[in-house]
């Protein structure tokens, strides 16, 4: 165990030691990706920078000094939820030091979060999904691409990162699965409906036409005029267009496909457990319990709840 003392400040070579190998822990064993890590070192330099200030040694941290902390937090008027973000790196920080042990005990165990009111995102009807596709313009160059891609953001409950990172070596069109890397580069196999893979064989016409950038080869969406895979904030831009020209006044973003494909599911009696297994949900779709859920099932759960799905066996009848 590596012993406090108040001689060693919190910029010296040990504490810098300590901070280096708690950037490991999180790159390497929780898989965490590059910006999530920079934001947990950020607020926990915010706390070291306090704990110079009280001249207390990073080892030698109580309750007490947590506490004194959060305190400062909320009397300059941080946001409850950035409190919140703050407090959770300092549990995880602290429980790191533990797990190495460094300290005899969590000083963080019992420190609270302040309360945030429940926010419940926007959720879309499926008539007014309709109306957003609806109003994609097939006579633009970039009209048969935004229909795929709205379609598949709501088809399949992809986050926008995911979308945007989607790569044409992992579509699997024949077993109606598309292969997705999700937060911390965990994988998960997504299924996808008939009426997406549809609209994604469409725009391939168009997209065979594209002389993509070097590197930009194998994603799936790409801009014509940048010649390279679509931006976050492009997409954001596209669903914020359409949504205005079907005059849906709703605060939508890309996630609002996302928990609409989840909110639709579920009320059309699909399994929770499935449901949370398609979005990549940390708490329930880690890869042991991934291993057990059976893939025949999935594509089950969505093919018969989702409102897609069940729109497209009607026509075929």
């Amino acid at each position: 165990m590596i012993s406090g003392n108040k001689s060693i400040d919190n910029n010296s070579s040990t504490s810098k030691r300590i901070v280096t190998r708690y950037k490991q822990y999180l790159t390497l064993e929780k898989a965490l990706s590059p910006n999530t890590v920079d934001a947990y070192l950020q607020d926990l330099s915010k706390l070291m920078d306090y704990l110079k200030i009280e001249q207390v040694n990073i080892l030698d941290t109580t309750l007490d000094h947590l506490e004194q902390f959060v305190s400062g937090l909320h009397d300059v008027g941080i946001h409850p939820r950035s409190q919140a973000r703050i407090i959770s790196g300092i549990h995880s920080f602290f429980r790191f030091l533990f797990i190495e042990d460094m300290i005899e005990s969590d000083p963080s165990e019992t420190l609270e979060s302040p309360r945030i009111g429940l926010h419940l995102p926007e959720v879309l009807t499926i008539e007014e999904i309709d109306r957003i596709i609806a109003a994609v313009d097939l006579s633009k160059i970039e009209g048969q691409r935004n229909r795929a891609i709205l379609e598949t953001l709501y088809s399949c409950g992809l986050r926008v990162s995911e979308l945007c990172n989607l790569k044409l070596s992992n579509l699997y069109f024949d077993e109606e699965f598309i292969r997705v890397e999700g937060k911390g580069q965990k994988e998960r196999l997504v299924p996808i409906s008939q009426r997406a893979i549809k609209e994604i064989n469409y725009y391939m016409l168009d997209r065979e036409r594209i002389n993509i950038k070097k590197g930009n080869e194998d994603y799936v969406f790409v801009s014509a005029r940048l010649k390279k895979r679509l931006s976050r904030i492009m997409i954001f831009h596209l669903i914020k267009g359409y949504a205005q020209v079907a005059g849906i006044t709703k605060t939508i973003s890309p996630h609002t496909f996302r928990h609409s494909f989840a909110t639709h599911l579920l009320e059309g009696g699909a399994n929770l457990r499935a449901i949370q297994c398609m979005l990549g949900h940390e708490s329930i779709a880690t890869t042991e319990i991934y291993t057990h859920i059976d893939r025949s099932m999935l594509k089950d759960e969505i093919l018969h709840h989702h409102p897609r799905n069940i729109e497209f066996e009607k026509h075929k009848l």
